[in-house]
């Protein structure tokens, strides 16, 4: 078994001991290869090991290394799961299957006017600024029924909340509190947990852990390349 076959196997265990654990199923749970920062090099060995969830957080990036790496492997699933500019709504929904950064009005309004010129429609999750913290992205927790709201009333389905919990503190209040809320307005879907604490998350209810260092090592150096847009891009 070659590296990366070898930290995939050992991820997909982590995660189907702790939904044991949490008397849940292994099959109900995504995993998210975080492969932002990491050239097409680096991924076709996880890609040859079986995976097929990747996450990426920047449009331009996304869109210069993974139209080539689809045409080897077409049933790639590829997660937006960083800030996305209303004035990259339209790219993000061409290139990317789920948007899990959905915060703010002006993002559901370009996402729905993006989905009714495309056709496409990404599965979509609400970004919860779960910390209340200044310096990240996300739905304020008091203004999220208000933009699930809006989406709906946009034509926009909104199926999960999406968290990234604050740093060096217990992640676990942070997780049950997106459950919740997720339960609350009757979204199925919960993408929390990353690296160092997604078998946590997954005891508490994640649907999708972002994982990147536990199968990738260190981030690489990024991606220059300019960006590709073939029509056999779209995915339906």
């Amino acid at each position: 078994m070659d590296d990366a076959a070898e930290r995939l196997a050992d991820v997909k265990a982590a995660i189907a001991d702790a939904a044991k654990r949490a008397q849940r199923k292994p099959a109900d749970i995504c995993l998210i290869a975080v492969s932002k920062t990491h050239d097409a090099d680096a991924i076709r060995p996880l890609i040859a090991a079986g995976q097929r969830h990747f996450g990426e957080n920047r449009v331009q990036e996304a869109a210069a290394k993974w139209p080539a790496l689809r045409a080897e492997a077409a049933d790639i699933t590829l997660h937006l799961i960083g800030q996305l500019q209303s004035n990259k709504a339209e790219e993000a929904v061409m290139l990317f299957d789920a948007i899990h950064s959905v915060d703010r009005s002006s993002l559901v309004q370009a996402l729905a006017k993006a989905c009714e010129k495309t056709g496409r429609r990404p599965q979509l999750f609400i970004q919860v600024n779960i910390g209340d913290e200044e310096q990240k992205g996300g739905c304020a927790v008091r203004d999220l029924p208000a933009l699930l709201a809006e989406a709906a009333e946009a034509g926009l389905t909104i199926e999960g909340l999406m968290a990234i919990p604050p740093a060096e503190v217990e992640p676990a209040p942070y997780f049950a509190l997106l459950d919740e809320l997720a339960e609350r307005h009757g979204l199925p879907l919960r993408s929390m947990g990353m690296s160092g604490d997604y078998e946590t998350a997954v005891m508490l209810g994640a649907t999708h852990v972002r994982v990147g260092t536990a199968l990738f090592g260190s981030r690489g150096s990024g991606i220059d390349q300019k960006p590709i847009y073939p029509p056999s891009l779209s995915r339906t």
